[in-house]
């Protein structure tokens, strides 16, 4: 039979299971379009810009097992989505780019889209394919989500030039795609190193203080997390990403991170520690609070990409796989071993308190704006347990770090050390389209939705019951606090906006929340207008003048590692601060 290349775009992306694609349709991709309108198995979702068709993408692949797909222009498009690529890429999560191409069969000389995606995309890409024959189209695709979802997951690119969209050949027999994650996930066992299994399994047991710090791509084994962090009475702390990957209501879970940028409950419970089970987690940036923390000699690494280990700190075991096959065999071991958990009493007493104080010296915290604490102690109330929530990149999500445990596995995202500014609001979008029954929630500051905030307008038209909480203090607050501690701010005052007309402008409902005495109310109506399948936008009038823990170990830390002029610097702005303000 006779098939046009954009049909069989579209049979091999049905065929590997997309249900979204994501982007704006254009001259160079138009046939694709077509044919994904006439689809029953997919949606394609038009966006306002295609760096949000990334973000969405990369909410759909993190929370589903779907891949995040998008359909964009070349170019221009491109260049544009480059931040989502760049974000899903460091995130180490999957997804497919498609972008039609210039028309390869004429050969005009300087057509106006005719550049090397190829090389533009190279370094934040796992690889990068050019279609060059209607034959290859469908398998070319399918090598390319089997690249992306296969060892560390991350972006794949797939130019497919419009003439070959257009051209109708004869395809013969076509081929079905069979390869998945579960059967990748035992290739890599096959090659499991049982000696390091059993030398961390031995080390972990002789240690006094086992601790547990784990990252996004174990959420796969949070049952069998809890299982290991029970049996060894060891604490766990998660990276940013991480936090929904073990239950914030366990009594063992401390929080983001450990060491002089976390929350009490986790400075205090890995003070001791003289074993750390690392369990995918490149102690980066983010997660290792500017590098301010100290592992222990007796350091277990566990990663999919070799490439992590030693790389930040010297690991003594390193143990290269999936998470899944790792933490299940080294499990099976220690059970074998210690049947029986260790008695964990006084570290579960010692972690509640710790909790339990930090939020009351939060909510001790005097303002007439809305003092965070008391915002998400309502909110958690409010929120079933199954909630999904995106944050986006700032101060706001350092507060939601700390202040909002998450117990639904994979219920939280945010951008990781890519810093993908703009992330929440299309990704919030993005995971009530793949998860229509659940309530789904944002948290954004004022800064970031100036970036994306014209998505709200993608979710009026898709009727997506979801609440954008807008931080708004008129800064961007998480600049301004570094810059507070050794210099004037510089450039960090927003212009005026008027959310009310913005909302109004975009298809959204408003809530105004300017005080605590106002939570409750703004949190029931926005809520109720969730059940009309309309968007709301809950201005959060937020203060900001307490800093979180993760800011005050990021100065500490800075401070440290600064020259005697630095520290001068930094000392006499603290001294103006306290005689005359400012």
């Amino acid at each position: 039979m006779k098939r046009s290349g954009a049909w069989l775009t579209r049979y091999a992306l049905e065929n590997i299971g997309v249900t979204h694609t994501f982007g704006i349709p254009g001259e160079h991709n138009s046939e694709i379009y077509q044919q994904l309108e006439e689809s029953d198995l997919i949606t394609p979702c038009l966006v306002t810009h295609e760096a949000s068709a990334a973000y969405m993408a990369d909410a759909v692949s993190r929370t589903t097992d779907s891949i995040g797909t998008l359909m964009i222009v070349p170019a221009s498009g491109i260049t544009n989505a480059a931040s989502g690529i760049g974000e899903a890429y460091l995130a180490g999560t999957p997804m497919l780019i498609i972008t039609g191409g210039v028309d390869r069969a004429e050969k005009h000389y300087f057509q106006r889209q005719d550049i090397d995606h190829q090389a533009l995309l190279a370094p934040i890409t796992k690889d990068t394919f050019l279609i060059e024959h209607h034959s290859d189209i469908v398998t070319t695709i399918f090598e390319a989500y089997n690249t992306a979802i296969s060892g560390e997951p991350g972006p794949v690119f797939v130019e497919i030039p419009i003439n070959l969209q257009s051209s109708i050949e004869e395809t013969g027999e076509l081929p079905t795609c069979n390869t998945s994650q579960k059967e990748d996930q035992q290739n890599i066992s096959d090659t499991i190193d049982d000696q390091g299994i059993n030398q961390a399994a031995e080390i972990l047991l002789k240690a006094e203080n086992p601790c547990i710090f784990v990252g996004w791509g174990a959420k796969n084994v949070y049952k069998q997390l809890q299982s290991l962090a029970s049996l060894l009475a060891a604490p766990v702390a998660t990276t940013l990403q991480g936090l929904s990957v073990f239950p914030g209501s366990h009594p063992l879970h401390t929080g983001m991170g450990f060491g002089p940028c976390s929350v009490p409950a986790a400075q205090n419970a890995f003070e001791q520690c003289d074993c750390l089970l690392a369990i995918a987690t490149r102690f980066s940036e983010t997660s290792t609070g500017n590098f301010g923390i100290q592992p222990p000699e007796n350091l277990i690494h566990m990663d999919i990409n070799p490439e992590v280990f030693d790389t930040n700190y010297p690991a003594s075991i390193k143990l290269q796989g999936d998470a899944t096959v790792l933490v299940n065999a080294l499990l099976a071991k220690i059970t074998a071993l210690q049947p029986t958990p260790r008695n964990n009493e006084e570290l579960v007493k010692k972690i509640a308190a710790d909790k339990h104080g930090y939020l009351s010296q939060w909510r001790k915290h005097k303002t007439d704006r809305v003092n965070p604490a008391n915002f998400f102690t309502a909110l958690k109330k409010q929120l079933p347990t199954n909630a999904l929530v995106a944050c986006d990149d700032g101060n706001h999500t350092m507060l939601a770090a700390e202040l909002l445990p998450i117990n639904q596995v994979a219920g939280f995202i945010s951008p990781s050390d890519f810093n993908a500014a703009g992330f929440c609001v299309p990704a919030t979008n993005a995971l009530k389209l793949a998860h229509p029954g659940k309530t789904v929630i944002g948290i954004v500051g004022d800064g970031a939705m100036l970036m994306s905030g014209m998505e709200a307008i993608t979710a009026s038209k898709y009727q997506l019951g979801v609440i954008y909480f807008l931080f708004n203090d008129g800064e961007l607050a998480q600049v301004a606090q570094t810059q507070d501690s050794a210099f004037q701010h510089t450039c960090t005052k927003l212009g005026d906006a008027d959310w009310i007309a913005f909302s109004q402008a975009v298809g959204c409902e408003y809530v105004g929340l300017e005080d605590d005495d106002q939570i409750q109310t703004a949190l029931d109506t926005a809520f109720q207008l969730t059940l009309e399948n309309k968007p709301v936008l809950v201005d959060v009038h937020i203060d900001y003048s307490k800093h979180t823990a993760f800011m005050e170990g990021v100065l500490k830390t800075k401070y440290k590692r600064s020259g005697t002029g630095t520290k001068a610097r930094y000392l006499a702005r603290a001294l103006t601060r306290k005689l005359i303000g400012g």
